[in-house]
């Protein structure tokens, strides 16, 4: 009786934010999801997609729940484009102040820009993104049990984009692969 208990205060207290790419209309849809919801369903098409069982166990998700892929990574939830033009605008904050010879203020542009960026990682979250469909899961408490990116699984999910975009689409000849 003690794990149905736990399985039941499991089921109501995970709850995690997704945002996928719907498959039927093609539009970014973000949507609240509770462990013990059956199916996904996009908030402006209203398509239903079913959730595989197994797909959250022990408080953590164990696949993608937009696609059938089982390959997912952690990462740290900040815009990348943000970060690099943080980066840059020190770059350029601090080569501007170099060449009016400001070498204390260039250093101190430098650092400030480096200390800005390290605060940022350690305060900024981490989120769970799918390989295939780059679908993201915040709101999970993420373990071990998902490593960081893999810069060979990325690839080999790009390639395999790749192929099945110069096929096109399938005619009623070709079985869809």
């Amino acid at each position: 009786m003690m794990d149905a208990d736990r399985r039941v205060s499991f089921r109501t207290a995970v709850c995690m934010n997704i945002t996928y790419i719907c498959p039927a209309c093609e539009q970014t849809v973000r949507t609240h999801f509770a462990a013990s919801d059956e199916a996904l369903t996009c908030g402006r098409c209203e398509v239903e997609m079913s959730i595989p069982p197994q797909a959250v166990e022990s408080e953590n998700v164990t696949r993608c729940l937009a696609c059938p892929s089982t390959e997912l990574f952690v990462r740290k939830d900040f815009p990348q484009r943000l970060g690099v033009t943080i980066i840059v605008a020190g770059f350029v904050g601090s080569t501007i102040a170099w060449y009016y010879y400001q070498l204390y203020l260039s250093l101190g542009i430098l650092f400030s820009t480096a200390l800005l960026d390290a605060l940022l990682f350690l305060f900024v979250g981490n989120v769970l993104s799918c390989y295939r469909c780059h679908a993201e899961y915040r709101g999970l408490n993420l373990q071990e049990r998902h490593k960081p990116f893999d810069l060979e699984t990325h690839e080999r999910f790009r390639q395999e984009a790749a192929r099945l975009a110069e096929a096109g689409p399938p005619t009623g000849d070709q079985p869809a692969s």
